[in-house]
């Protein structure tokens, strides 16, 4: 059978507008006879050549041969293909412009080439012509036999190059080829393009798509492997020189650019799909022929699991995603492989792969269970290292650990061993994140696992111990149940808190004993469940100094030495917390601190640091201070007891402090205490001294006790220029404190005050009466006291 030809020639015209001297610019001259004009009409458009944008107007020889070739392969409207081979010629005889030559032949829409070749078989054949037939009529043509330059070899080494881009190639090729094919309108149409540099890469692009596709649809893909209107092309794959391609901005859904003159995708960049993932493996193993083979079995040209599968059975790998596609797809069509197949898959599924995935274990045991007996146990046996392996597995997330075990409780691998350390992995993992708790695969394992749920039960216990606000937050979110034989005393206690907390205004030991016959278990018998118990009452702080003394009391230094609570006691007596809010609670909470630090000092004398030590110390001193057991001197020993326990807690130093004070604002105070607090000079405590002074309880008995008055004028107007704090502190307490409390005093108390200054020195009650005339300025208060001794 003789082709069908088209001679179609573009000549530009003369520098005045007239024709060249070979006729026309653009026209057919040479068209085999019969063809019809409506069919020439049609073709005409598609036999065009465009140069590239920047290609010389009178190339030489070299340059002619490095313009693209467009060989296209073109669908007609009444079912005829047209396919053709443009190329850029030389200028004519009369030194004008180049032009271009087209090569056509008509194929009937039902008959493919002579001998059976695919379109692009005829790449480059050596029967294509580059000019025009001398005579006008086109020459006799039987076939257009292949150059040889797309074969296996070829092809194999290509997809080599091009790895990076296979994956998406495939992927459009495929989305391509399962729309609607045929006569589509070509306008609606979508299509490839391949950006290239070289447009026999797009040839060989094309060759790799008709390997990959059924013959059937091979023969009918349309392309062009060169044009300069991507998004006008008629074709379904066409190439385009780098300058023309689409802008990838999303705006044409038509085309699906894949640009391989730019940089090379990222490795890491997932395949578009599976069937694209797995054949682009294939193509990278050399192995096309596999596609036949898989066509050949249920599913369709674009199973990923059928290709897969041949994959595997040929020692291809076909990646997670491909070995699950595989699974899944020989659990349903084991029949189609045959026995000796079927076994050569599960021996490649039994293969140890770095990379098995959640999703690919899950298909095996789906596998497994429609697999026969003896296929069933090798797979399984296969399977067991990589699982145990899994299982026992300590990296970060405990998701897959879980995973893995309920696929080896389907396929029967004995995992109990592993089970203790994968429990206490879930363990830590859940106390660190709670909501990973509550998910269906953990829910469902540990229905299906009762030893691995008593593990976990008992390794949580453990935990709570150490971290209880994680185990009540895990708790609050999980549906955990603490039924069952196991104690879990830490537990229980956190599944029932909130305990009500002391700094909620609560009663903390009533909190912690309620806490306690929660977790069944006796601090005696368990100390640790008393620290459990105290951490979730008082939640990281401390008891109140009187709850401290109290819970020492009632539990014995033992249990709180064995728990490590002797440390939150030790913080109740520091951190200055009070029991009640009331200004009555001073007096009991300061006495309260003083006896719980001669506690701690007498139960835990080897377990306290020096500076602890030093602290309770000064704390249990001021205690004695308070109650009237201390002997001088005071001053000197707070500040020598404070020196032994820096750095001093500020409640502490504030309690020890505002008790020296207080006392040294009483009458009762020892002698020469007054004149050791003037010299100490130290700002911290004179300044306490001074807030003292200004306490309510000072204020009214200022107003009540004429004798109390006196002793303070005597006081504060002693020792001036002692030291610059001492004169700043009488001062202030001279005019702030005594001043107005004396204005207000009746006659009466006034010459009481008087009375009792006369007592103590004449020269007392005449500086009284001077500072105490009316618009009497303050420097003469700041004079007074120089003849008085300190008290």
């Amino acid at each position: 059978m003789s082709l069908a030809q088209l001679h179609y020639t573009s000549a530009p015209q003369g520098p005045d507008g007239s024709d060249g001297p070979d006729g026309p610019g653009s026209r057919f001259t040479a068209v085999t006879p019969g063809i019809p004009p409506s069919l020439l009409k049609e073709a005409e458009p598609l036999l065009g050549y465009e140069p590239p944008r920047d290609a010389p107007e009178h190339p030489g020889v070299a340059e002619l041969a490095a313009f693209p070739q467009a060989f296209s392969h073109s669908l007609l409207s009444d079912g005829t293909r047209l396919l053709a081979r443009a190329v850029r010629t030389g200028a004519n005889g009369s030194g004008g412009p180049a032009g271009s030559h087209t090569h056509a032949v008509l194929l009937p829409g039902d008959a493919g080439l002579p001998g059976g070749g695919l379109p692009i078989s005829a790449w480059n054949s050596s029967r294509w012509a580059s000019a025009a037939p001398a005579d006008g009529s086109p020459a006799q043509l039987e076939a257009l036999p292949p150059s040889g330059l797309l074969g296996r070899e070829a092809l194999v080494g290509f997809a080599a190059s091009r790895g990076p881009w296979l994956p998406g190639f495939l992927a459009s090729l495929r989305e391509l080829t399962e729309e609607a094919s045929g006569r589509q309108d070509a306008e609606r149409a979508a299509r490839i393009v391949l950006v290239e540099r070289d447009s026999a890469n797009v040839a060989l692009w094309i060759a790799l798509a008709c390997a990959v596709l059924p013959r059937d649809r091979a023969d009918l893909l349309t392309f062009t492997t060169y044009t300069r209107r991507p998004c006008d092309a008629r074709q379904r794959i066409v190439g385009v020189l780098p300058g023309d391609a689409p802008t990838p901005d999303g705006r044409d859904h038509r085309c699906r650019v894949h640009d391989c003159t730019a940089p090379v995708p990222a490795e890491h960049t997932p395949a578009p799909d599976i069937w694209a993932g797995v054949a682009a493996r294939v193509w990278l193993g050399r192995a096309p022929e596999l596609f036949t083979e898989a066509a050949a079995l249920p599913g369709g040209v674009f199973s990923p699991g059928a290709l897969a599968v041949v994959a595997l059975c040929a020692d291809l790998a076909p990646g997670p995603d491909g070995r699950t596609a595989a699974a899944d797809w020989a659990r349903a069509h084991a029949r189609a492989l045959g026995d000796a197949r079927l076994r050569r898959l599960v021996e490649a599924f039994q293969a140890g792969a770095e990379d098995r995935t959640a999703a690919e274990f899950a298909a095996l045991t789906r596998l497994f269970t429609a697999l026969p007996e003896d296929l069933g146990q090798r797979l399984a046996a296969g399977l067991a290292p990589e699982l145990r392996a899994g299982v026992a597995d300590r990296g970060p997330g405990i998701a897959r650990p879980v995973e893995l075990l309920r696929v080896a409780d389907v396929l029967g691998v004995d995992c109990t061993d592993l089970l203790p350390g994968l429990a206490h992995r879930l363990a830590r993992s859940l106390l660190v994140d709670a909501e990973a708790a509550d998910t269906p695969d953990l829910l469902t394992v540990l229905e299906e696992h009762f030893e691995l749920r008593t593990a976990l039960l008992s390794a949580l216990d453990a935990l709570a111990a150490e971290d209880p606000p994680a185990a009540v937050r895990l708790l609050g979110r999980t549906p955990l149940a603490l039924t069952g034989v196991q104690a879990l005393p830490h537990l229980r206690m956190c599944a029932g808190a909130p305990w009500a907390p002391a700094a909620g205004g609560g009663d903390g030991l009533a909190a912690l004993h309620a806490a306690l016959r929660a977790c069944g278990v006796s601090p005696f018998t368990d100390p640790l469940v008393l620290r459990t118990a105290v951490r979730l009452v008082w939640d990281g702080g401390a008891p109140a100094p009187g709850e401290a003394r109290r819970l020492l009391s009632e539990t014995g230094s033992d249990a709180h030495r064995a728990a490590g609570t002797w440390r939150t006691l030790v913080r109740a007596a520091l951190d200055g917390r009070t029991d009640t809010a009331t200004a009555s609670a001073t007096d009991i909470d300061e006495a309260d601190a003083a006896a719980l630090a001669h506690d701690l000092l007498r139960c835990f004398p080897d377990e306290l640091e020096p500076r602890v030590r030093g602290a309770l110390l000064l704390l249990e001193f001021a205690g004695e201070i308070g109650a009237g057991r201390a002997g001088p001197p005071w001053t000197e020993r707070v500040l020598a007891l404070r020196a032994e326990a820096e750095p001093l807690e500020p409640a502490v130093l504030a309690r020890v402090f505002g008790t020296l004070t207080r006392r040294l604002l009483s009458e009762e105070r020892p002698e020469g205490e007054l004149y050791a607090l003037i010299h100490c000079g130290e700002p911290e405590l004179l300044t306490a001294y001074a807030t003292a002074a200004q306490e309510g309880r000072v204020r009214d008995r200022l107003r009540t006790a004429p004798a109390y008055a006196a002793d303070c004028f005597v006081a504060w107007s002693s020792l001036p220029g002692a030291n610059r704090v001492w004169d700043s502190t009488r001062t202030a307490l001279l005019d702030k404190v005594l001043r107005p409390v004396v204005r207000a005093l009746s006659d009466e108390d006034t010459a009481s005050v008087e009375r009792s200054l006369e007592r103590a020195g004449l020269h007392r009650a005449e500086e009284f009466r001077a500072w105490n005339r009316p618009g009497a300025l303050s420097r003469l208060s700041r004079r007074l006291g120089g003849l008085g001794r300190p008290r």
